[in-house]
């Protein structure tokens, strides 16, 4: 399976994204019950998986209300040059203050700063798999109890969904400057897109708000049943709000969401479809009646309400 598009110059993961937010140990709170391996470093925490030695995304103490600050996106080496010259005719800006400083650094439409570093592809290049399930002794029943569930721990940040005052703006900006390609959108209500050297259905997605945003960030896991655990293990250490279990239509993945402290959404995801490198996805319009989930419980009302700043 390769992990590069010939003659395509794009981004090949989502390196790490960077929020602030009024209290950092709510933030450790939250996340450590999610699964995540959170680490300290005094007014940041960076949020690792459990076994990777890569920070998904770091959050800032700031005494404010939650906002989003940067995104990051992975280059390969070879790609630098090309993307310095193609850089070199949007709009750039100076590195985010909470940055390390490196790589190149420009700005989205909404006003985003984004850097576009050199780092290790994390982003699958195959479609991952179902976790083993642990083994079941004749005789007995296959289900844990449920003091002997083991903790859910995500695998990997699947994707970011970002508020968007125009999702199509966002679509061709990303597509043009960043190598993003449209996989399904719906009306210039929602829009996801893939990288070219193959991804998840969706490494970015897009959502039309009043203001930009972060709605949600996704989080793989090895199976439903993890899914399922997930929304449990949330619940029982106060974390009630959410949307789930259901399956999606778009991206055809397991989810359920939990809401964080910020009014915002940290989803756990299952068996997303793969889009890989050598594949042209048939890009579709959808419906948005046809276009949300197959099956789950009635969508919340305010699921969709940008809280950001407020």
């Amino acid at each position: 399976m390769t992990d590069r598009r010939a003659g395509a110059l794009g981004v090949h993961s989502v390196n790490r994204f960077v929020f602030s937010v009024r209290d950092l140990d709510e933030a450790q709170r939250f996340y450590s019950a999610f699964g995540l391996d959170t680490r300290r470093s005094g007014e940041r925490l960076d949020l690792h998986t459990f076994g990777s030695p890569h920070r998904w995304g770091s959050i800032f103490a700031s005494g404010a209300a939650k906002r989003l600050q940067y995104l990051s996106f992975g280059i390969f080496a070879e790609d630098l040059d090309a993307f310095r010259d193609r850089l070199a005719r949007v709009e750039a800006c100076a590195p985010h203050p909470l940055s390390d400083g490196q790589g190149l650094w420009i700005r989205d439409p909404e006003g985003t700063p984004l850097q576009i570093v050199v780092a290790p592809k994390v982003s699958p290049s195959e479609k991952t798999r179902l976790a083993a399930p642990p083994p079941v002794t004749p005789g007995r029943g296959a289900a844990p109890s449920r003091k002997t569930v083991t903790p859910v721990r995500p695998r990997y940040l699947s994707h970011l969904l970002l508020y968007s005052t125009d999702v199509d703006r966002q679509v061709e900006f990303y597509g043009r400057v960043l190598g993003l390609r449209l996989s399904d959108t719906s009306k210039g209500i929602v829009a996801f897109m893939h990288g070219a050297h193959g991804s998840d259905h969706h490494l970015l997605a897009f959502a039309k708000s009043h203001a930009p945003g972060l709605h949600h960030t996704s989080w793989d896991v090895g199976s439903v049943h993890d899914v399922g655990f997930g929304a449990e293990q949330m619940r029982e250490r106060g974390y009630r709000d959410g949307w789930g279990v259901g399956r999606h239509v778009l991206g055809s993945n397991y989810f359920h969401y939990v809401r964080d402290p910020w009014r915002s959404f940290a989803e756990y995801s299952f068996d997303i479809d793969f889009i890989p490198a050598d594949l042209d996805w048939p890009a579709s319009e959808h419906a948005p009646e046809d276009s949300f989930y197959v099956w789950g419980p009635s969508v919340p009302e305010d699921f969709v309400t940008n809280f950001e700043g407020e």
